[in-house]
């Protein structure tokens, strides 16, 4: 067993310099087929395991000039929210503080903290709560918002905010040890930004 796994850890060692980046080429890379060709070696029963490649759909290049539209991509765990949409503006609650994305944004990864994130079509606004994930702003006016769970902010009850704002904070006074502080901290911090966002 031992040396069938060893036969997958033999392929070729690609340089970094020659894997162009998916905001520069027109298409995604193909695919390594020695790792695929190894995998049918070893368990040619069962497909081999799927990369973000698989998924992702090729990008156009870099353009010479600003576009009028940011193509967003907004997808959680279970469900595609916005799927190459062309909207005029996001903002995302990022760890460092609100961000404005338009179109020709310098390329840019943020991190994403339980907040407001707002989608802008022309005098439409569609605003969700994020609780966490990443942003990954490209230079060719394409941002991919990945978070671990969101909501539309009009779907949120206020009472029910309330009532487990008040629960964590008890919880955060009587916890004994590290995790369960850790654990009622986290529950106050996003019922507090989720408290935040409906009253403000």
């Amino acid at each position: 067993m031992l040396r069938r796994a060893t036969a997958l850890l033999t392929r070729p060692v690609i340089s970094l310099r020659a894997r162009p980046f998916s905001t520069d080429v027109s298409e995604i890379p193909v695919a390594d087929t020695s790792f695929y060709d190894a995998w049918k070696k070893v368990i040619p029963t069962l497909e081999p395991p799927h990369t973000p490649l698989t998924f992702m759909k090729p990008r156009p290049p870099t353009p010479s000039s600003i576009p009028t539209k940011l193509t967003v991509n907004f997808v959680l765990p279970y469900n595609s929210e916005l799927a190459a949409k062309e909207v005029d503006m996001v903002i995302i609650p990022a760890s460092t503080g609100h961000m404005g994305v338009l179109p020709g944004h310098v390329a840019t990864i943020a991190e994403l903290k339980p907040g407001v994130l707002s989608v802008h079509e022309g005098t439409d606004v569609t605003k969700y709560f994020v609780s966490s994930g990443f942003a990954f702003i490209h230079a060719n006016s394409y941002a991919d918002i990945i978070a671990v769970e969101a909501v539309p902010l009009d779907r949120v009850d206020a009472s029910l905010v309330q009532k487990g704002l008040a629960e964590f904070t008890q919880k955060l006074s009587s916890a004994s040890t590290d995790l369960e502080k850790a654990e009622a901290q986290i529950g106050v911090d996003v019922h507090s930004a989720l408290n935040a966002a409906l009253t403000g």
